[in-house]
């Protein structure tokens, strides 16, 4: 991503190096610096890319100034709690993510010893532990190359482990790495650590799956052989995936894996027919192995445990992988990593009791969403507006009670009362200025033949909303008692 008064995505997330190369190449100056601006788009950048759970390295490479101006970072981090909800300072960020500056100048360069208290507030600001980096020789580009290898070592460090199912295995790498998960409770913090074992305990279908609450996302690669990296290391810089490290081209379980589930063998455990399956694979679609996950329509239900490390090595953690493309010509296998415990998927039940359908006849399989133990409640469901939609049906329910006044005075304050206390639990107030706004427009409108009363109460209904003093949670609005409701 470029970046001046404005920023430009310049290359997506991608797996094709060459794609990326070219466009650092053609990167040009632009008219001034806003790192803020940047930081806009790092945000809307990855949340569109990876959501909000997974964990990202953001590196800002800049010449270590900050700018000048209304747009300079100092001035950006002086007004940040002047903005206003609607654009927000954008660190924070909105996921899990370490800021990396590189200042491509001199450690004594004048302007970079003034920017560089903005840049570790900015890196305070961002809560995770980041750094600030400048080459030894701004003048020799092998300083420059030996600075960014050094980040790349220490600050994107693969996680290697191995995929298992029964008894085949294959060992793997996840991108990006996952990294420890804290969970908070009232009375203790647990800290969960990845373990390098990941074993297939189970195949479950996608439209049972349906999309759990998820910590992570993490893209499972073949681990390539010593001997295959060294190879690699001696090879100039320019080489690419598309040469002899293509990862189709490697043997690898976790290729072949979605396509023996699919198409050869079912969820079995006689070992024998898996194997025999195996070798019917390798002589008949061993060349186009990648191909076949385009084709996966089943989850793998993943298990591992906590490292020994770990006191909590007793506790169950689970995940799924999938086959997942991000273009027409690559297809990937997926780690979705769920939150730790065994009943964290409620139409699933507790993931220890799954079992294989085959065991059971076809009376005894059950069905998914699993009905939960408990009782039902009957009390009113509450408010959700996750679209505007869904804001805008409450509202005009509301205006159609109001039309029919005074026989649906009943129905008119019990929905005004129920987005009334939604819209005050959400701290959203503006709402009620709106809807008593709403509520005036609409007097004005009624037409000759509506009841008087429908004025008098919407008007009532309006004053009541705008009182500051009737904002708590638990008042009701209360109909205005009128000659016209007697008759």
């Amino acid at each position: 991503m470029a970046f001046s008064s404005l920023y430009e995505e310049r290359c997506p997330f991608t797996r094709d190096y060459n794609a990326i190369k070219a466009e650092l190449k053609n990167i040009e100056d632009y008219d001034k610096t806003c790192i803020e601006t940047a930081l806009h788009g790092v945000n809307h950048m990855v949340l569109g890319e990876w959501g909000n759970n997974t964990a990202c390295q953001v590196l800002l490479v800049t010449d270590g100034n900050t700018g000048i101006g209304t747009n300079s970072l100092k001035e950006a981090i002086a007004t940040m709690n002047q903005r206003n909800n609607k654009i927000p300072f954008p660190v924070p960020f909105s996921f899990p993510g370490k800021l990396h500056v590189v200042c491509l100048t001199s450690p004594c360069d004048l302007s970079f010893i003034k920017s560089k208290p903005l840049f570790q507030r900015l890196i305070d600001l961002s809560g995770y532990d980041g750094s600030i980096l400048v080459p030894d020789n701004i003048h020799s580009e092998s300083s420059v190359i030996s600075l960014f290898q050094k980040l790349a070592e220490d600050m994107y460090t693969t996680f290697k482990g191995t995929l298992k199912c029964g008894n085949l295995e294959s060992k793997i790498i996840l991108s990006p790495a996952p990294v420890a998960y804290t969970k908070f409770t009232d009375f203790e913090c647990n800290t969960y650590n990845m373990s390098e074992l990941i074993e297939v305990c189970g195949f479950v279908s996608v439209t049972d799956v349906g999309s759990p609450m998820a910590i992570s996302r993490h893209l499972i690669l073949p681990a390539s052989s010593p001997t295959k990296q060294e190879n690699v290391a001696k090879n100039d810089t320019e080489a690419t995936e598309d040469d002899s490290t293509d990862e189709a081209k490697i043997p690898s379980f976790c290729m072949a894996f979605s396509s023996l589930y699919e198409e050869r063998c079912p969820f079995t455990r006689d070992y024998n027919a898996i194997k025999a399956e195996l070798k019917n694979i390798e002589d008949y679609d061993k060349t186009c192995i990648e191909t076949a996950l385009h084709g996966v329509n089943h989850m793998v239900l993943g298990e591992w445990g906590n490292n020994t490390a770990c006191q909590f090595a007793g506790e169950n953690w689970f995940g799924f992988v999938y086959s997942w493309a991000d273009s027409k010509k690559k297809s990937n296998l997926m780690l979705t990593i769920l939150m730790p415990g065994t009943d964290i998927i409620p139409w699933l039940g507790d993931l220890n009791c799954l079992g294989s359908a085959e065991s059971y006849s076809s009376e005894q399989i059950g069905s998914f969403p699993i009905k939960p133990m408990e009782k039902r409640s009957y009390s009113q469901n509450g408010v959700v507006w996750i679209r505007q939609a869904g804001l805008q049906s409450d509202i005009q329910k509301i205006l159609r009670h109001a039309r029919k006044l005074p026989e649906k005075t009943q129905q008119f304050y019990k929905e005004l009362n129920r987005l009334r206390k939604a819209a005050i639990s959400l701290g959203f107030l503006d709402l009620l200025n709106g809807l008593a706004y709403i509520f005036e427009q609409e007097c004005l409108q009624l037409p000759p033949s509506a009841h008087p009363d429908c004025a008098v109460q919407l008007q009532h209904a309006a004053e009541d909303l705008r009182k500051i003093q009737n904002r708590d949670i638990k008042y009701n609005v209360m109909p205005l008692q009128t000659n016209y409701n007697s008759t």
